[in-house]
């Protein structure tokens, strides 16, 4: 026996148990994230419905993170075509010179050393060692590789986002006279620490949130990852790293790649869906 749905929702999820993990999976608080309520959403949602029958729920996740990545990729041109326009300018760049010089008057040698190693946590080792604890540890307790799968992608989505944009742009870091040692010789735009600090540890927090049903419990974890990225990017600038432009740009391609993924996770819940109403009819 099947059950009509109105037209323009897409049906929840079948519960296992009181909160089942389904319900966990597809709900946050009284979001229901298969819900889509514009336009572009209901044609992204009916575009997951048709690949869920074509290639099943893990493919469709697979095929939109691809289709995510390359938007990602157009965001960094994008992104490099705007730095470009506003540092011929003496635009934005124009208040990161200031700003390191304001730095340098507050700086204490004592505290260097706590800040570098605290920045080093969201560094090329640091980093993936989060990401890979967090996607064992989630992974197992879910008996899934869908943590495994967002927080690859997050990770190396991220690390292509870093590559290109520090390529394209090839900007200098700030004078090594003012930086705090050991010194970093990559180009400084955009900041890979911040760009990937914000990808990994937002995917984090969105699995965590997931399986979290007080609203106190969502709204720390949201914070804890916010805050967190908010210091990895302010560590760059303090220690001479980047400059602030770079952590700037940084987070908001760690953002829009986050909110990607995300997407591509809320479809894949979407198509997975799909596949449980064919089966129930059957």
């Amino acid at each position: 026996m099947s059950v009509t749905q109105p037209a323009d929702e897409t049906p929840t999820a079948p519960e296992h148990g009181p909160r089942g993990e389904r319900a966990q999976d597809t709900t946050v608080g009284e979001v229901e994230l298969t819900r889509w309520h514009t336009r572009i959403g209901h044609w992204m949602a009916s575009f997951a419905r048709w690949l869920a029958d074509t290639v099943g729920p893990y493919g469709t996740l697979l095929l939109t993170l691809a289709i995510g990545a390359a938007i990602a990729g157009l965001l960094s041109v994008a992104a490099v075509l705007v730095y470009d326009a506003v540092t011929d300018q003496d635009g934005v760049a124009g208040i990161d010179r200031p700003l390191l010089d304001a730095i340098l008057t507050i700086r204490n040698p004592a505290v260097d050393p706590y800040i570098t190693s605290f920045t080093d946590l969201a560094g090329t080792i640091g980093m993936p060692l989060v990401a890979i604890a967090a996607l064992l540890i989630l992974s197992i307790r879910r008996r899934s590789w869908t943590p495994v799968v967002l927080i690859v992608a997050a990770g190396g989505g991220s690390l292509l986002m870093t590559i290109a944009g520090k390529v394209l742009i090839g900007r200098e870091r700030p004078p090594l006279s003012d930086a705090v040692p050991p010194y970093e010789v990559s180009a400084s735009f955009p900041s890979g620490h911040t760009l990937n600090a914000v990808a990994i540890l937002g995917v984090i927090a969105y699995l965590l949130v997931l399986r979290r049903q007080s609203n106190a419990a969502r709204a720390a974890i949201i914070a804890v990852a916010v805050i967190a990225t908010i210091f990895v990017a302010g560590s760059r600038v303090y220690l001479g790293h980047h400059w602030v432009t770079d952590v700037i740009a940084g987070w908001a391609l760690g953002a829009a790649w986050l909110a990607l993924v995300i997407t591509a996770h809320r479809l894949y819940l979407t198509s997975r869906l799909r596949r449980d109403e064919h089966r129930a009819v059957a």
